[in-house]
C-alpha cells in the first residue's frame, strides 16, 4: 500500500465514525455518548475498523463494558475452548428489567414450554458472531453494538431496544480458531496493510482461523453437540428461549452484504409465520443499508435447510435464525476484482449496522415475537407437527442409542427411557426402548432430526434437474440427508401412539450392562462405540487382549465376530478389576466367562483369536489433506474412541521414520503433490514391511495410481463418458466431422467427456457387507454411510484385495436423502471399504470419509477395525 493510500484509508477510516461524534466516542452512527463507558481505544488502545481485535483484547473489552454498567449488564462464561479459551455473552437491558431477569427467565421457560405466559417475559435477540473464527469483523462489530446500546444517549431506539428487549450479545463463538487468524495474520504483516490477495497476510496457512482446535466447522455442530463451544451455547440458548437468533458471517471479499430471507430450500418444519417474520426484519435491514446506499442480496446462496446450521437449528426450535453474511477483507483492506477496495471498518460497520436494526425492530414488535414464539411452542406441544412417538431399540448399538437420547435431551427434547422386556406398536423390546413424543414444544426440531427423510419441494428439485439438463450447477448448499437415527446405526420406528418412560436428561450417566458369571475372562462384544472405546482405555492400562474374527456361542450365548476377550490368565487381579472400573465409567456391555470351552465356534486359543496391542497412530496433517475431515478422525480416535493419534505433518513423510508406528491415516484430500516421490517411498516402505496405511476419499486416488498401485482400484468417469476421450487424437489438425441434428445432440456434444459423476451434495446409503472379512465386523446386517462428492471407485479384483463394505443394489442404495438417478445407478454394488495386501502390510480405503462432522457415529466400529484391530491382524 502506498503512502498516498495509507493516508486516504485512514481517512476513510475518520469519515466512518462521521463529523459530529464526539472525539471520545467510538460509535459508527452520530450521536452523544456517555463518557462513562469506556471506548475499544481506552480499552485495549485502538479504534474500532483499525485493527482486528484478538480474543484476549476482547475479553477485556466485555470486561470493561460490564464493570462501567453494571446495572445494565451481566457478563456470562457460557463454556470453555479446547484450548482453554472462555466462551462469554452480554447481556443488555434497561435497569429495571436486569433487575427482574430470573423472572422473565422463569416466564420465558414457561412460554418454550407451551404454557401460559404470567406477563413477565420480555423478548430476547440473540446476536451471535464469530462461529469461524477467520470471518474477523463480526466480533469488533459485537463490541460496537455493545458499545453503542450501553453509551449512547438520547437515542430513543437504543433506549426502546433496551427497554421493551434483551439482547445477548455472543461475540466471538470459536476463540480459538480467531486467536489462530489473529496470529497469523500478525506475524505476516509489515509497517502498513496490503490489499494484494496474494499478499500472506490474506492467505491463510493450513489449518485455517476458519475451524476451531479439533478443525471443525462449528456452524454444522449443532445437532451433533461433539464439541465444547456448541454444547455450551446450545445450553445458554435453551437456558434464555431467544425468539430472534443472528449468526453473523463473512463470505468472499468480492461479495456484498447477504441477509433473509434465505434462499430456498426452506425445511418444510417451518411455519408461515416464521416466513413472515424474516420478511418484517429483512425489510428493516434493507431500509438501514439504503440509508447508507451499501448494496446486499437476498434469497440466494444461503438456504434454510440443513438443521445442523446456527440459523436453522434456532428456527427448529422457534426463533426466526438468520445468517448474515459480510464480504472479508481477511486483513484490514483487500482490493477486490472490481477495482475497488473493501476495508475491516467497512465489515465492521455493516455487521454492527444490521444487529442493530434486527434488535429495533424486535423492539418495535415485542408482542409479535413472543407471541409467535409462544404459538409456535404450544401448537407444537398440542400435536401441530404430529402426535405419535419415535422408539428407539435399546437392543441395537445400545451405547450409541444412550448417546443419541442423552444429545437430544441436551437440545431440550423430551426423551423418555423404558426398560425391557416391553412390548410397544406390536413389537418387542427386550432390552427397552428410549421414546421421543412428537407432541411437544421442540416437535419441528425432533421431526427434523428422527424422520427418516425430509423431504425437498418439489419444486425446487425440479429447477434442479432443469439446471442439470443445460449444464448448470445445482444449487444445494448442503447434505440432503441427517437422519441421526440412520446415522448412529439404529432402529428407529415411529409408533402412532404414546409411549411411557422415565425422564432423560443430558448429564445422566450411561449404565453398565454386566452379565454373565465367572472369573475365567471378560468377553466385551463387539456391538457399538462404547464396546471400542472400552478397549481402547484397556489396552491403554495395558490390559491384555485377544480378539475374534469368526463368531462362537458360549452357555447358549451367541458372541459376534470381533469380540474382544480379557483373559484373567493373562492380566493381574488389579487389572481385571480396572477393566471392570473402566467398563463403568465407559457404561459398556461386559459378559464374564467361567471357561474356555464354547458349544460353538473358535475358542480363545484358535488361530481365529489374535492378540490384541494398542497402535499406534500417525495421522498425516497440514497441505495437501482436508483440515475438516483430518480434524473429524482425530476427534473421533482421541476422544469418542480413547485412542492417541500422532499428527505428521504431510511434508514430512519423505524424510519421516515411520517404524514406530502401525498405523498411517491419511484423511481426505490431494496429498500426491505434497508427499513427493519421497513420501511415496516412505509409505511404500512401511506398508512393506507391515503397516497400516488407511486412506479416506479423494486421497485413495493417490495411492491408486500409477503402475504398481498400492491399491488396485480407479476412480470412474461419469456414465457414458470415456475417461481416455479426451486425449484420443489430440494432436490432429482436423476434427472428425460431425452432424448435430437436436438440441439434445448438441446437449451431448458440448459435455465433458472426462466429466466425473455429478456432485452429490450429501445422501445416506446402504451398504452391504463381505461377512468373512474382520474389517466389516459389527456390520453383518450392513450399514449406513454418508456419500458426497463425485468419488466412485472400480471395485477391487478378487485376486487384488477385497471389497469389504459395498454400496447396494440400485433399488436399495438411498436410505435417506436425495441421489441423481445417475449416480444411484452408477453407485450400486461399487466399493465403500476396501483393502488389499502389500508386502506383510495392508492397504485400506475408504471411499467416503466415516468420521465426516464426528456425527456418523454408527460407522465407529467401522474405523476401529481399521485403525484398532488391523494392525493385530496385520502381525
Amino acid at each position: 500500500m502506498s503512502t498516498t493510500f495509507r493516508r486516504l484509508w485512514l481517512i476513510a477510516l475518520a469519515a466512518l465514525w462521521g463529523t459530529v461524534v464526539p472525539a471520545q466516542a467510538q460509535s459508527f452512527l452520530d450521536g452523544r455518548f456517555d463518557p462513562a463507558i469506556p471506548t475499544l481505544s481506552e480499552a485495549v488502545g485502538h479504534a474500532p475498523g483499525t485493527r482486528i481485535t484478538s480474543p484476549d483484547e476482547t475479553y477485556a473489552y466485555l470486561r470493561a463494558l460490564a464493570a462501567a454498567a453494571p446495572d445494565r449488564t451481566r457478563l456470562v462464561q457460557y463454556a470453555t475452548s479446547w484450548e482453554g479459551r472462555p466462551l462469554y455473552y452480554l447481556m443488555l437491558s434497561a435497569p429495571e428489567n436486569i433487575a427482574r431477569l430470573d423472572a422473565i427467565r422463569a416466564d420465558l421457560a414457561n412460554i418454550a414450554a407451551g404454557r401460559a405466559s404470567n406477563g413477565a417475559a420480555l423478548p430476547v435477540t440473540w446476536l451471535t458472531y464469530g462461529v469461524h473464527g477467520n470471518e474477523i469483523s463480526s466480533t469488533d462489530a459485537a463490541l460496537m453494538t455493545a458499545y453503542h446500546l450501553l453509551a449512547a444517549q438520547g437515542d430513543a431506539r437504543a433506549d426502546k431496544i433496551l427497554g421493551e428487549t434483551i439482547v445477548v450479545i455472543d461475540p466471538m463463538q470459536n476463540p480459538d480458531g480467531r486467536a489462530r487468524f489473529v496470529n497469523n495474520f500478525l506475524a505476516s504483516t509489515g509497517i502498513e496493510p496490503a490489499a494484494d490477495r496474494q499478499a500472506a497476510e490474506h492467505d491463510e496457512p493450513w489449518p485455517s482461523g476458519r475451524v476451531n482446535h479439533y478443525l471443525f466447522d462449528l456452524n454444522r455442530d449443532w445437532f451433533t453437540l461433539s464439541q465444547p463451544e456448541t454444547r455450551g451455547k446450545v445450553a445458554a440458548i435453551r437456558s434464555w428461549n431467544p425468539v430472534v437468533v443472528v449468526d453473523l458471517h463473512e463470505m468472499g471479499g468480492d461479495e456484498s452484504y447477504f441477509f433473509s430471507p434465505a434462499a430456498q430450500p426452506f425445511s418444510p418444519n417451518l411455519t408461515q409465520a416464521q416466513i413472515r417474520a424474516y420478511e418484517l426484519i429483512g425489510r428493516a435491514n434493507a431500509a438501514a443499508f439504503d440509508a447508507l446506499g451499501e448494496p446486499y442480496f437476498t434469497r440466494e446462496v444461503y438456504d434454510l435447510f440443513y438443521p445442523g446450521y446456527g440459523d436453522t437449528w434456532n428456527a427448529h426450535q422457534g426463533a426466526i435464525g438468520s445468517t448474515y453474511e459480510q464480504a472479508s477483507a481477511r486483513g484490514l483492506v483487500f482490493a477486490r476484482r472490481d477495482g475497488t477496495e473493501l476495508t475491516y471498518a467497512d465489515g465492521v460497520r455493516n455487521h454492527f449496522v444490521t444487529s442493530l436494526a434486527t434488535a429495533a425492530t424486535v423492539a418495535e414488535n415485542p408482542q409479535r415475537f413472543l407471541s409467535d414464539f409462544a404459538h409456535y411452542r404450544a401448537a407444537n406441544a398440542n400435536g401441530a407437527a404430529g402426535r405419535g412417538t419415535y422408539l428407539i431399540d435399546l437392543a441395537e448399538r445400545r451405547w450409541n442409542a444412550e448417546g443419541l437420547g442423552r444429545r437430544l435431551a441436551a437440545q431440550g427434547i423430551t426423551v423418555l427411557r423404558r426398560a425391557g422386556p416391553v412390548s410397544a406398536c406390536g413389537k418387542s423390546y427386550p432390552k427397552g426402548y428410549l421414546a421421543v413424543p412428537q407432541a411437544q414444544p421442540a416437535a419441528r426440531l425432533v421431526r427434523a432430526l428422527l424422520d427418516r427423510d425430509t423431504p425437498l419441494p418439489p419444486d425446487f428439485l425440479a429447477e434442479q434437474e432443469r439446471r442439470r439438463s443445460q449444464d448448470l450447477p445445482h444449487e444445494l448448499y448442503d447434505v440432503t440427508a441427517w437422519s441421526v437415527g440412520l446415522m448412529s446405526g439404529l432402529d428407529v420406528t415411529l409408533c402412532n401412539a404414546a409411549a411411557s418412560g422415565e425422564a432423560l436428561t443430558a448429564d445422566t450417566p450411561i449404565a453398565p450392562v454386566v452379565e454373565g458369571a465367572g472369573t475365567f475372562a471378560v468377553a466385551v462384544p463387539w456391538e457399538d462405540s462404547g464396546q471400542a472405546r472400552l478397549v481402547a482405555l484397556a489396552l491403554r492400562e495395558g490390559i491384555e487382549a485377544r480378539v475374534t474374527d469368526k463368531a462362537f456361542v458360549k452357555d447358549g450365548r451367541s458372541f459376534q465376530r470381533g469380540t474382544v476377550v480379557f483373559p484373567a490368565g493373562s492380566n493381574t487381579p488389579e487389572q481385571m478389576a480396572r477393566l471392570g472400573e473402566l467398563a463403568r465409567e465407559v457404561g459398556a456391555h461386559t459378559v464374564a466367562l467361567d471357561s474356555g470351552w464354547v458349544e460353538e465356534g473358535p475358542n480363545l486359543g484358535s488361530e481365529s483369536f489374535v492378540r490384541l496391542t494398542l497402535p499406534r497412530i500417525a495421522l498425516a496433517w497440514d497441505d495437501g489433506v482436508s483440515q475438516l475431515s483430518a480434524g473429524a478422525m482425530r476427534y473421533v480416535l482421541e476422544r469418542r474412541l480413547g485412542l492417541p493419534v500422532v499428527p505428521i505433518r504431510t511434508a514430512r513423510l519423505a524424510r519421516a521414520d515411520l517404524s514406530d508406528y502401525d498405523v498411517l491415516l491419511v484423511p481426505e484430500g490431494e496429498p500426491s503433490a505434497v508427499l513427493g516421490e519421497g513420501g511415496m517411498r516412505t509409505i511404500r516402505e512401511f506398508v512393506r514391511k507391515g503397516g497400516v496405511l488407511v486412506a479416506v476419499g479423494d486421497s485413495l486416488e493417490t495411492f491408486s495410481a500409477g503402475d504398481n498401485p498400492l491399491l488396485a482400484v480407479k476412480r470412474e468417469a461419469a456414465l457414458g463418458r470415456d475417461p481416455g476421450e479426451a486425449d484420443k487424437d489430440k494432436d490432429a489438425a482436423l476434427a472428425e466431422a460431425a452432424e448435430i441434428a437436436s438440441d439434445a445432440e448438441y446437449r451431448e456434444a458440448i459435455k465433458d467427456q472426462k466429466a466425473l459423476p455429478d456432485t452429490l451434495p450429501g445422501a445416506l446409503l446402504n451398504v452391504v457387507a463381505e461377512r468373512d472379512n474382520f474389517l466389516s465386523a459389527g456390520y453383518d446386517d450392513g450399514a449406513v454411510v454418508l456419500a458426497s462428492g463425485t468419488q466412485i471407485f472400480t471395485p477391487l479384483d478378487r485376486a487384488d484385495g477385497i471389497n469389504v463394505l459395498r454400496f447396494a443394489a440400485p433399488a436399495d442404495l438411498v436410505a435417506s436423502g436425495y441421489v441423481w438417478d445417475e449416480n444411484r445407478r452408477q453407485l450400486a454394488y461399487k466399493p465403500y471399504l476396501m483393502a488389499q495386501r502389500q508386502g506383510r502390510g495392508l492397504v485400506i480405503g475408504f471411499a467416503h470419509d466415516p468420521s465426516t462432522r464426528a456425527y456418523l457415529d454408527g460407522l465407529d466400529l467401522a474405523i476401529a477395525n481399521a485403525v484398532l484391530v488391523a494392525p493385530s491382524r496385520v502381525r
